[in-house]
This record gives structure tokens, sequence and C-alpha cells, in this order.
């Protein structure tokens, strides 16, 4: 078995020293939660983002319940009236492995909980449950950080009430790693997130983040805390400035101080370090070596067995031996279950004293498998359409966490996707308006919707007659007006259709009508328009489609005749009438050539008179 252990470190060994390369720098994005610009931390010369790509929530001044907290003076709180569960969805992070990270706060208000108590997800996991005495100043307990592979493009950090007061957080760090970060086996991958339980540096006196020690940026931003002796062991401490081979190497790039400190056993007794955990779980040990004792200088000189709940995990450890030399850095890692809830580590010496730099714990949490992409954006559109009150919350993943899924959403898991669906909608009797979207049609593994005792307008989408799964359909006692779709006697799983108590109008399909011989149950009461069946209105003639196609077609040709017919005589009438009016403005000047003309014409008569009397008289006497 050790030999098999020994292939394991060398080949890790090997990786450890492979050349370096040149790469771009890692992803890095910092929010402060609450903040209205962004900030910069002189000390830490750390850039930090105003708030954004939130859900919901109130930014309230916070109160660091740590002195590692960053030094920022606001936070973001999720009263349970905006609904039990609000997220952070960050958009446009590059496919790859990350450190998150997520500082708690407390509001800076006495009227609050003094320690709200919540839980944490991300991607869908839950990974963290916030314990009573949290904010006990205990450095590892002011955050919660994981290392997980985000592959689509975003990052969701979901924080879920359990009704002991509003969860609050003062910022959110997303820090890239190298893919091959924390490698532990086998089950390491894309479906594991590593969550971390402790990390100490054995030795050290003050507390230290990767930033502190100079560390590079792909190793992320790990915080160590210090520990300078074990429990229940007599031992001391060895400190040294000596340089440390193979420390700061990939894939996980430890800081070289990390090794430059050591915690070693006093005659000969056992190194014991022993937590508590919480039971039927697995956990990732990685422990740190370097032989920093200058008595020690050659191999043979120090050896001892590494036992893990009472189990050899690897036996006559020799630090010279395993690592090349003194002064270079080991690391053994062991991932175990445990079914109790303590977690025992015994370094028993065999020659000479144990001894031991540092110590990683991580919890291994298996990934939940998200709801089908589609879905999720469906139930979002729905929210909006229908005006979803804010107490239901509908934000992160429907059905993951298993332990907070979403209000009036009912969940299955589809084992031939391995992915989540949406199988049942429980709306009834919420308040809710607005009116149903075609894309409900999205939803396609439903089996039952019951939307009955809301306020929703419009018609009923014949979307709908494509769920085809879908056995229960109650949209009684709400606004629905129009006809009942002729999709919805596709339905061949239809069981249960309750349209009562709406405005419906319209002959109901016959296919429906058909359904009721398979021992369907339908009310389509309390609707003064349907007609059609028992208990209904009867209808009139029933026209095909192609006869109220041709009706509609011939009225609008009707109307166009009409529309041609009545333009002509508007514009006819409108001549005469333009006609009349030139008229009426000529009249005068009429009026006086024919006064002028007939005056002219009896002066003429007049002279033909005179000249026929003097003719007929003769000639004159006096000539």
């Amino acid at each position: 078995m050790m030999s098999r252990h020994l292939v394991v470190l060398f080949f890790s060994f090997f990786l450890a020293i492979r050349p370096s390369y040149t790469r771009h720098a890692p992803y890095v994005m910092r929010i402060s939660c609450g903040a209205r610009k962004d900030v910069h931390i002189p000390s830490t010369n750390t850039l930090w983002h105003k708030d954004f790509a939130y859900t919901g929530g109130i930014p309230a001044n916070g109160t660091r319940p740590s002195l590692i907290t960053p030094q920022l003076n606001t936070l973001r709180y999720f009263p349970l009236s905006e609904g039990p569960e609000n997220c952070y969805n960050i958009n446009r992070v590059p496919k790859g492995h990350y450190s998150v990270r997520i500082f708690l706060g407390l509001v800076e208000d006495p009227n609050f909980d003094s320690e709200p108590l919540f839980d944490v997800s991300v991607e869908g996991t839950q990974i963290y449950s916030l314990q009573s005495g949290w904010t006990s100043h205990d450095d590892e307990q002011a955050f919660v950080e994981v290392l997980v592979f985000l592959i689509d493009g975003t990052a969701s950090i979901c924080f879920h009430s359990t009704g002991h007061g509003d969860p609050a957080v003062i910022s959110i760090e997303i820090l890239q790693v190298d893919d091959r970060a924390y490698y532990f086996g086998p089950a390491w991958g894309q479906g594991t997130i590593l969550r971390t339980d402790k990390r100490l540096n054995c030795g050290a006196k003050d507390p230290k983040f990767g930033a502190d020690y100079n560390v590079d940026h792909w190793g992320g931003n790990r915080f160590w805390n210090p520990i300078t002796t074990l429990s229940e062991s007599a031992n001391h401490t060895i400190n040294t400035t000596h340089s440390i081979k193979y420390a700061s190497s990939s894939p996980n790039f430890y800081p070289e101080a990390l090794y430059q400190s050591a915690i070693a056993g006093d005659d000969n007794q056992d190194l014991t370090y022993r937590m508590e955990v919480d039971p039927n779980r697995k956990y990732s040990i990685w422990l740190h070596f370097a032989e920093i004792d200058p008595s020690i200088t050659d191999v043979g000189q120090r050896a001892f067995d590494i036992i893990i709940n009472d189990d050899v995990a690897f036996q006559d450890v020799d630090i010279v031996s395993m690592s090349g030399g003194v002064y270079s850095a080991l690391v053994l890692n062991k991932t175990v279950a445990v079914n109790g809830r303590t977690l025992t580590i015994i370094l028993h010496p065999t020659k000479g004293h144990a001894l031991i730099s540092a110590v990683e714990i991580f919890e291994v949490v298996v990934a939940e498998s998200r709801t089908l992409l589609d879905e999720v954006r469906a139930l979002q559109m729905l929210k909006s359409a229908l005006g979803l009150p804010l107490r239901f919350g509908w934000n992160g993943d429907p059905c993951v966490p298993q332990q907070h899924p979403w209000s009036g959403a009912d969940c299955h898991f589809d084992r031939k996707s391995s992915k989540w669906v949406i199988d049942g909608l429980g709306l009834d009797n919420q308040g809710l308006r607005g009116f149903l979207l075609n894309d409900i049609s999205k939803l396609r593994h439903l089996q039952s919707i019951n939307l009955s005792g809301n306020s929703i307008q419009g018609s009923i989408p014949p979307s709908l007659g494509m769920i085809t799964s879908l056995e229960i359909l109650d949209l009684s006692y709400n606004f629905f007006n129009g006809s009942i779709p002729e999709s919805l006697g596709q339905l061949v799983s239809l069981r249960r259709l309750n349209l009562n108590g709406n405005s419906l109008s319209g002959k109901v399909p016959a296919a429906l009508g058909e359904r009721l011989l398979h021992r369907a149950s339908f009310n389509f009461t309390d609707n003064a328009g349907l007609c059609g069946m028992p208990g209904l209105s009867k209808c009139g003639p029933h026209l095909s489609i192609g006869a109220k196609i041709g009706i509609a077609l011939g009225s609008c040709l009707a109307l166009l005749l009409i529309f041609t017919c009545l333009t002509c005589w508007w514009k006819r009438r409108q001549n005469i009438i333009r006609a009349q009016r030139i008229a009426a403005r000529e009249a005068p000047y009429a009026k006086a050539r024919t006064n002028s003309s007939r005056d002219i014409q009896m002066t003429r008569h007049h002279g033909n008179e005179i000249a026929r009397t003097a003719s007929e008289r003769g000639p004159s006497l006096l000539s």
C-alpha cells in the first residue's frame, strides 16, 4: 500500500516541477455589497466593485464580525418579505475553476437580529448552514469559501432564509484558480465542490491571506489561520528564514512562508488534531511538510505514521526522502468518509519527533444537477407576466438546492437528461394578475397546472395544447375571455379541466367533448357565452372554418364596395356644391349685362319705329 502512495506522490512531485509557461492573468471579481460606488482599499491595494447583479435586498451600513473581514462599510441584507431566496447572478464569467468566498456581516441597527442564521448555496448546491455562534469573532466563521467549476458563463450565489433573521452579506469574491488545483482523485471534477472547513498555518503567529505572502495570483487569495499548539500534545514551534524549494508550484501555488514554520512533537509524543464535523460526509485532507529542523540533515532521521480516524493513511513518512531533501515542500492528500461527528488526525512518530507545517481540510460536496435552462427561463417570464408577489422570491434555481425549492413549483428529476424539470404549478388563490404567455408551453413536462382563484386576464394560450403530459388544468375563477382553444382537444392525457367562473365564449371544441367518454372531468359553468356541451346553452348553426373565411372575405369586399360608392358620391356632391358657389359669385355681373343689352335693343327698336313712321307719312312739306 505504501508503494502505491509513493507512486502517486512522485507523480504529483513531477507535476509540481514541470516548466512554467506564460499565461493570462486570472479572472478576478470583487463586489462590495451595498456600495453605491467602487471602493479602493489602500492597505491591500484592492479594488472592490460597487454593488450589482443582485435580485433584491436592501443596502445598509454594516458591522464586520471579524478583523479579517474586508474593510468595507456597507452590506446588503435580504428581508423575508422579498422572498425566501435571493441571489447574486454574475454574468460573463470565463469558464474555469474558481475560489468563491462570501464574507458575512451584521446590519448596523439595534432593531435587527444580532446573529441571523441562513443557508448559502453556490451554483444551486447548498454549501453551508450558518450555526449559532458564528459571530463570536472566530475568523474562520466570518466567511464561506468553496472551490467550484463555473462552466456556463455565470456565477450564481444565493442566500436562503430559515426564519432566523435576514441574511446579510458584506462582500463576494470570485477568483480564478488553476484548473487542476486541489485534484484529489477520480471523484474530483465539475461534479464536485470543495468547501473550505479549516486552513491552518502551524507555528505561525498572525493570520494572513495569500496576498500578504505575495503568492502567485493563480493560487487565489487563501486565508491561513495561525496555530501554535496542537491539543492533547506536548509540542513546540520551529521557524526558519531559509528558502523552501517546490513551494509555490502549479497547480496549487502555496506560499513559501507556509513551510517556514512548523509544530514539532516533544518526547516522541503523538501530534493530534481533532475537530467536529458533520456526519456522513467526505473530507479531503491536505497535510503540508518541510524539513526545517536544522538537526535533521539526511534521510532516515525522522519518520512517522499518519492516522486518520483510526486508519493508517500514510506509513513511515520520511519528509527528506519524499520531498527530495531538506527545506523542500511536501504535500500529502487523503480523502476519507466520516460517519461520526469527529475527525481526528494523528502523527505518530516511529523515529524521532513528528512535525507538520500546515493543514487544509475541505468538505467534499457533490454538486446538484440543475434545472433545465429553458424551463427556468419560462418560469421567470411567467413570474413577470403574472405579477408574482415578492414574497415568493423565485430567484436562483427552482429545484435546487433541494432544501429550498421554489414555492408553487413542483420538481421531478429526469434521469434521461440528468436534469430537474417542472412537473407541477400550484399558484391558486395567490392574487395573481396579468396574463398567461404562450411561453408556458416551454414547461413541457407539466402534469398539473392550478391557477384558480386569481385575477388573470386575456385569452387562454393555444400553446397549452403542446404540453402533452398535462393531466390537470384548473383555470377556474379568473377573468379569461375569448374562446377555448381547439388545441386543448389534443391533450389526450387530460383528466380534469376546470374553466368555470370566467368570461369565455363560443363553442366548446368537439374534441374535448369526446374526452368525456374517457371518464375525464370538465367544468365549463359560469361562462355566459359558452355553448355546445351538456349544461351549457345550445349553439347556433355551426360553420366550418372555410365558411367562416368565405364570410369574412365577402364582408371585406362588401365593405370595400360601399366605401368606394360613398367616396364617389361624396366627390360628385362636392363638385355640385363647388359649381353652385361659382354661379352665385357671378350672378350680379350677369344681371348687369342682361339689362344693358335690353336697353340697347329697346333703343334700336324705338329708332326703327320713328323711321318707319316718317316713311309712312310721305315727304316733308317744308322741303
